[in-house]
């Protein structure tokens, strides 16, 4: 039972590598950044997902399985709002894109 362990875990983590190396490989493909972020947002969550699912199968503690859940928790939380600010920041600094989306130019002060 050991070695379907191991081989669950080996392969969770080879998912979890090409995960981050097509985000990687996103992020510096995509030449706008609104495509560098969805890149680098679904490549991380998706790879943290495969890298921590591998890492409690591993070690197979509930303690070690309780805490991972709460780093998986926090960073499912943190990451999208930190994309979406970095989003809105360059809907509103960026005056040529325009020629990329539609845009509506209304500032509401409410």
């Amino acid at each position: 039972m050991e070695w379907v362990r191991f081989a669950l875990t080996a392969v969770l983590l080879a998912c979890s590598v090409f995960c981050f190396a097509s985000a990687v490989l996103g992020v510096y493909s995509f030449g706008f950044i609104l495509n560098r972020i969805h890149a680098s947002g679904i490549g991380d969550s998706l790879g943290l997902f495969c890298a921590v699912l591998a890492v409690m199968i591993g070690s197979g503690e509930v303690v070690v399985i309780l805490k991972l859940c709460l780093i998986v928790a926090f960073m499912w939380c943190t990451s999208p709002v930190s994309t979406h600010f970095i989003a809105q920041v360059e809907y509103y600094m960026n005056q040529k894109l325009g020629k990329y989306v539609e845009r509506e130019d209304h500032h509401d002060a409410s």
